[in-house]
């Protein structure tokens, strides 16, 4: 069983808070938050971009475009 870190989560939206945001609501629309369990890290060897309100953005491709998980 895999027992990693948590990560806060937008009830409404989705939207994936850093770690060092600090929040009680999304910042995005207002939604309430909740904690989930991340995925094992699979050699991830950048940080993620943060935007200017603390929200994890998507992870783009070298070519261009957003790379949406199944």
């Amino acid at each position: 069983m895999y027992l990693g870190a948590m990560e806060r989560i937008c009830t409404h939206c989705h939207a994936v808070l850093a770690p060092e945001t600090k929040a009680d609501w999304c910042p995005a629309c207002g939604g309430a938050l909740t904690e989930r369990l991340t995925l094992p890290d699979s050699g991830q060897l950048f940080k993620p971009e943060v935007d200017h309100r603390g929200i994890v953005l998507p992870r783009r491709h070298a070519l261009g475009g957003i790379i949406t998980p199944k």
